[in-house]
This record gives C-alpha cells, structure tokens and sequence, in this order.
C-alpha cells in the first residue's frame, strides 16, 4: 500500500472513530467530568504502551519548557472535553458536535489578538456564514427556546468547548517537530490529576458495562484515534488532512440519529451545513471575496 493511501485510510478510520465518541459518552450515563478522567487514566495507558514501543520515554526528548507548554496545553484540553461531553446531554450529539467546528474561528480569532495575524475580509465573510449557520441551528430548534434552557446551555458549553480546543492548539503550536504521541500522554496525565479531586469515588465501584463503555473511549477514542491521526498528518498533505476532518461531525450526526433518535430539522440541517462549509472555506482558503492573498487556514 502506498505511503499516501495508508496515511488516507488512517485518517478516515480516525475520524470515523471520531464520529463515534458521543454514543459511549452518553451510554456510560456517567457525568462529564468522571468520563473525561476515565479517558485520560485509560488513554494514559494506552499511550504510555504506545510511546514506549516507539521509544519516546527517555530523557532529554523534551526540554522542561516544552514540558510545561504540554502541560498548559493539557488543562485547556481536558477543560475542552469536559465542556463538550457535558453539551452532548443539554443539546444532543448532533447539535454539539457541529457547533463545535466552529473551532476553525475561534483559532483565527486568537491569532488576531494575541499573535498579530490579520483579519482579511473574506476570512471574516466566512465568520459572518458561520455566524448565520448557528443562528439557524438555534432557531431551527423545535419547541420554545428560553434563555435558561437547556439547549441554549448545550451550544454554550459546545462553544466553550471549541474555544478551549483552539487555544489548545495555539499552545501545541510552540511544540511543532516534537513527538505528538508523547506530548498527549503529558495531556492526558495531567488530565487525570487535574480531574481526580472532582470525580465522585462513593459512586465506585461501577457496573461492568459502564467500565467496558470507558475502557473503549479510553483506549480506541483516544490512544488508537490519536496514533492513527498522527500517522496519517505524517504522510498526506494538509488539503487532504482538513478534508477528510468533515468525516467527523457527518458520523456524529448520523450515530446520533441512528441510535438516539435525535433528527436534526431541516431549518438545523441548514445551519449544520452552512457551518460546515464555512468551516471548509477557511480549510481551503476558498474566496468568498475578491482579496489578492492567498488564505490556508487550517486545523492544528
């Protein structure tokens, strides 16, 4: 198999895990925070296994700024999880997932502020699409919407949750060149200690299933998915990379409808599609307008 053909499949089966997360996520019926915490001790594991085959668990592989980099990283990732796992259940996997990919905007934004990047206007067109994407998702909504509802809270925390994950990814950016599976088990140690005072331990011990349904978001959603999508950034070009992403919140939506029963409406569909291709004219740096330079924003 061609170099670019396995890094092609490595990422479908990466995003198609992916798309998956949300159906343990909700059928474990366990807070967001004790899930996030099971993730990242079982993601640890799994990682730790995996950086030790590769030979990544010696000294001197990172400086100790790039190991407090990881570890600022690692808060906002966690924080990232907790907030979308938590907006699967106040507005569903579908709804939560597609505003999440709003992530694109909020990394564009950040380097406007803080890394003196400019906003041209045809990136700030496609902000405006996105905009009205989610206005439509929010409006297409059945049933009456109050500012106290739960579906509101559940675009806010997804939100919040894209927001922690492109500061995540403007921290990584100071790591570029070191090994990614390495810089993840950090994450997902701190995770794990940042997370222990939270978690609920009188609720141990936990029904078998619960602990199979945590074991396969620790180990297949995080330590598999994570080497896959790695091995894949590592041998298909970046266009290809940011196209095939868009698998992600197709599968969601479907698992969502498929096994919870949650049917986006057609107003939704409409702002789930406007928001995507959004999304994917900031990716490929489509011209909404007739600026001269050239944009490739892409996901980190």
């Amino acid at each position: 198999m061609k170099l670019k053909t396995r890094g092609a499949v490595e990422m479908i089966a990466a995003m198609l895990i992916s798309g998956t997360v949300g159906w343990p996520v909700i059928a474990s019926e366990q807070p967001a925070v004790t899930v996030v915490f099971w993730r990242c001790v079982f993601g640890a594991l799994a990682l730790f296994i995996i950086c030790a085959m590769l030979g990544l668990l010696k000294r001197g592989v990172l400086t100790r700024q790039q190991i407090v980099i990881a570890i600022i990283g690692g808060i906002t990732l966690v924080l990232n999880w907790v907030l979308l796992f938590g907006a699967y259940s106040y507005a569903s996997i579908s709804v939560a997932t597609v505003t999440y990919h709003t992530q694109p905007f909020m990394l564009v934004g950040l380097g406007v502020l803080f890394f003196g990047e400019k906003l041209t206007a045809n990136v700030l067109c496609w902000l405006l699409v996105a905009f009205g994407g989610m206005l439509f998702i929010i409006i297409g909504q059945q049933g009456v919407i109050t500012l106290g509802s739960d579906y509101l809270i559940g675009i806010a925390m997804a939100l919040g949750a894209a927001l922690m994950y492109a500061v995540t990814a403007a921290i990584i950016k100071q790591l570029k060149g070191q090994p990614p599976h390495l810089i993840v088990l950090i994450q997902l140690v701190v995770g794990a200690i940042l997370l222990s005072p939270f978690v609920v331990w009188s609720d141990l011990p936990l029904p078998g299933s619960t602990w199979g349904l945590l074991l396969i978001i620790g180990v297949i959603h995080t330590g598999l998915m994570s080497s896959l999508l790695y091995g894949a950034i590592q041998k298909i070009p970046t266009s290809l990379v940011g196209a095939l992403s868009f698998i992600y919140p197709v599968v969601a939506i479907i698992v969502d409808w498929l096994v919870f029963g949650h049917r986006l409406s057609a107003v939704q569909m409409v702002g789930a599609g406007t928001i995507l291709l959004a999304a994917a004219g900031m990716n490929f740096g489509w011209k909404l307008m007739g600026n001269r330079s050239r944009e490739t924003q892409k996901y980190s």
